[in-house]
């Protein structure tokens, strides 16, 4: 008979069934004697507040098997002990693998000696220990043989969690420290050590020795887009002939970039950081409690765009959680989620807000080194159900500031319903215009202008405009190209009716919503009311968009959704991004030279059939205070309902930045709004980044004007900013070591070939001039095209 913990002998079904109801979470069991037939055994298992009772009876060798769901091979095992361990995985035939032993009151011969104790640990960390990390990093979802253990001595259980707590660590530490072989060269291996700072090209046969590459000496990296698992490696200087690497697959390659980011951000001699890595995530629970562990979510591990297992337990730097139709209380979730991110990552990440409406929850946390670099934390929530006056839709949000770089955090809910696509784009006109967030001196402008970054997650609710057996169809031959043409999320960005310069990662991964609980086997699209049958098609619901200010650097790393987490009919979506950040700059001492910035010559097309006058106002986090010019001197209508309007430079005045290193400036944006001078309202609004606007001579510039979300114009003129000459140093950023190219045919039937390029051009402009192609170069800016991230 098992002395393990969880078996509580001949207790009472109702007494086993209290025991499971004071657990509380789903995945909790326990084994008794069974009640109606001598000799065998009762697996009592708790999922969704009831109790599912599961015999297990012995056969005429003795081994024992569970009397599961018909259809599912039966198992036999030697002991109650081999038994659990083997039900511990999903789709064994129970409705939830077994996760939580509920333990039996403790007697006093229940507990093993000490010593007994310290000689399974230590026969544990010193050997069995090194095959659970393997599967934990195969994708095991617990360690087996330390599972073993604790079924079998209760004494064990108060160690735990140090157990636990050091194989993470030690998992860890595979994954960051020891030297990953991720990339053949040749004949060659290329294996990254990140403490030591180093590459290490193992020549294999021919050779002598081992070749080590520090991280200074990678000048640049140059992604192949016709071989996408194609990287050509700058050494040492550019007149070297580049390496090419070759690897496995576009996610090695992106893993092993990864990598050689982290290692050199651990060794460069800034004491701020370059480049962060932030998790997005939304869920619509359902009203159902979430399961135990929600690692999968935050670890991105499922379907579509998903990191390489060598890189997918690193933290990121922060975590956006938003979900929908939450049941649980506020506090109980960011608590939740702060467990689930303490496990997978072995770090107490701190809070930095959490934001509710009714049951729309949006917690965000932060690495515990990076708390003292947030500042300016607002939170704000908007009603967009029933005339917006009932928060069972709308959204919620956060903003910080990271260092100098100012970020936006969005979960919405939107309107339901497969004809309600019209209302759902009014209900986020309604969340961009009156959710407040960032610097109150920006109201004149949405939120999707008031931050560096804006990350807009939820439940958005648009449909697929397809027949839902014929979604199934392309569905199961994954066709998830030909679904996109019936997105009406696409459709209405198309028609710049919603989510206008906003952007999304490719999707390649099944519709999330509406699937039948407790599996992710098969939609359930068909809803049985009194009133007949309501169809709900699959659909790709719950989305992750982002909108940041022109040349910043933002690259979408992983995009993609659970497939193990069964409790709602969505399933949780998550994307990672790679973001640039701005440090923080001190202000100009008086008496120095100042930087400045200039305009010239600018022209305005506005929507209105107004005849007033306008003038134009500049906002910036580099400014003082905000400045406007003149009113415009010139004004004609060549098309009925706009307005031409133009400036000449000396309506413009001279802005002083309040810090002059030209460095600081080019990671700066001019934030412009167009106004009438009868009663100051904004006809259009618009960003101007001056990173390719710090030379000698002006720049050419050219953007749409936007209005609470919607296009109302364009803007175009020259404009430079100024820097003095002792102050115009610029470092090399750590994700500038890293570009990504791709030459796209455009009005053109010749692609142009280029191997390797020298001085590499920061804006699709400057690309286009060093190809020759200059005469593209106004059509591109014109579609909102000129940034390198765009070709990535």
């Amino acid at each position: 008979m098992t002395t393990a913990t969880w078996y509580h002998r001949d207790i009472t079904r109702v007494r086993a069934e209290e025991l499971l109801a004071r657990a509380g979470r789903d995945g909790s069991f326990l084994v008794r004697d069974s009640e109606s037939v001598p000799g065998a055994y009762a697996l009592c298992l708790l999922f969704q507040r009831h109790v599912h009772t599961y015999r297990i009876l012995p056969d005429a060798d003795g081994l024992l098997a569970v009397q599961a769901t018909q259809g599912v091979q039966v198992n036999c095992f030697r002991t109650l002990s081999d038994l659990v361990v083997g039900y511990q995985h999903p789709h064994k035939g129970l409705v939830a693998p077994l996760l939580y032993p509920v333990m039996r009151e403790s007697e006093p011969n229940d507990e093993s000696s000490g010593c007994e104790i310290i000689l399974l640990l230590d026969e544990y960390l010193h050997g069995n220990v090194c095959k659970d990390l393997e599967n934990v990093k195969g994708g095991a979802s617990g360690l087996q043989h330390f599972q073993c253990i604790l079924s079998r001595h209760i004494s064990v259980c108060f160690l735990c969690s140090l157990v636990i707590c050091k194989c993470l660590h030690l998992f860890m530490c595979m994954c960051l420290h020891v030297k990953i072989k991720v990339v053949r060269y040749g004949r060659q291996t290329v294996s990254v050590d990140i403490d030591a700072g180093v590459l290490l090209f193992d020549k294999k046969t021919g050779s002598f020795g081992v070749e080590t590459v520090t991280h200074d000496r990678i000048v640049q990296l140059v992604k192949i887009q016709r071989g996408p698992a194609k990287l050509k490696m700058v050494i040492d200087s550019h007149h070297n002939p580049p390496r090419e690497l070759v690897f496995e697959s576009l996610k090695k390659r992106e893993a092993f970039c990864r990598l050689l980011q982290l290692m050199k951000t651990a060794h460069c001699q800034q004491s701020e950081l370059d480049v962060i890595s932030v998790f997005v995530g939304t869920w619509n629970m359902g009203g159902t409690p979430p399961p135990g562990s929600l690692q999968s979510w935050v670890t991105c591990c499922g379907l579509g765009l998903t990191p390489d297992e060598s890189i997918a337990t690193l933290p990121h730097d922060i975590y956006a959680v938003g979900t929908q139709d939450n049941p649980q209380g506020e506090r109980e979730w960011a608590e939740h989620i702060r467990a689930t991110l303490r496990s997978a990552t072995n770090i107490d990440f701190k809070q930095v807000a959490v934001q509710s409406l009714w049951n729309i929850r949006l917690a965000v946390f932060v690495k515990p080194e990076h708390e003292g670099h947030i500042s300016q934390v607002n939170t704000a929530s908007v009603k967009t159900g029933l005339g917006n006056t009932l928060g069972n839709k709308g959204a919620v949000g956060v903003s910080l500031l990271f260092n100098g770089t100012s970020m936006g955090f969005v979960n919405c809910h939107l309107t339901s319903g497969s004809d309600k696509a019209l209302r759902r784009n009014h209900n986020f006109q309604d969340i961009l215009r009156l959710l407040s967030l960032g610097e109150k001196q920006l109201g004149t402008f949405d939120i999707s202008l008031r931050f560096n970054h804006l990350f807009w997650c939820g439940d958005l609710n648009y449909r697929l405009d397809l027949d839902a057996l014929d979604i199934l169809k392309h569905v199961s031959k994954r066709e998830f190209d030909e679904l996109m043409c019936a997105d009406q999320l696409i459709r209405e960005r198309h028609r710049r009716k919603a989510f206008f310069n906003f952007k999304e990662e490719k999707i390649l991964f099944p519709p999330t919503y509406r699937y039948e609980r407790g599996s992710r086997d098969c939609y359930l699209w068909q809803k049985y009311k009194s009133s007949g049958v309501q169809v709900n098609g699959p659909s790709w619901c719950d989305r992750v968009l982002w909108k940041s200010y022109p040349e910043s650097h933002i690259i979408c790393t992983s995009y993609g959704c659970t497939d193990d987490i069964f409790t709602s009919d969505h399933s949780p979506v998550f994307a990672t991004f790679e973001v640039g950040v701005i440090s923080q700059s001190s202000r100009t001492e008086l008496g120095s030279e100042r930087a400045s910035i200039e305009l010239e010559a600018t022209e305005v097309i506005v929507k209105t059939a107004s005849k007033a006058k306008f003038f134009i106002e500049f906002h910036s986090r580099c400014l003082e205070e905000p400045r406007r010019s003149a009113e415009n001197d010139s004004q004609c209508c060549e098309v009925p309902g706009f307005l031409k309007l133009g400036w000449s430079s000396k309506q413009f005045p001279k802005l002083h930045p309040v810090f002059s290193d030209l460095e600081h400036l080019r990671d700066q944006h001019l934030l412009l709004s167009v106004k009438s001078c009868d009663g100051f309202e904004s006809y259009g609004e618009c960003c101007v980044a001056l990173h390719s606007v710090t030379g000698k001579s002006s720049d050419l510039f050219e953007t749409c004007l936007t209005h609470r979300g919607e296009e109302m114009g364009s803007i175009r003129g020259r404009i430079r900013a100024y820097g003095p000459p002792d102050r115009r140093r610029i470092r090399e950023r750590v994700y500038g070591l890293a570009l990504g190219f791709s030459f796209v045919e455009y009005k053109s039937n010749v692609c142009p070939q280029v191997s390797v390029l020298h001085g590499a051009p920061e804006t699709v402009r400057e690309l286009l001039s060093t190809l020759g192609l200059q005469r593209y170069t106004l059509d591109l800016s014109r579609n909102g095209w000129d940034d390198l991230d765009y070709f990535r």
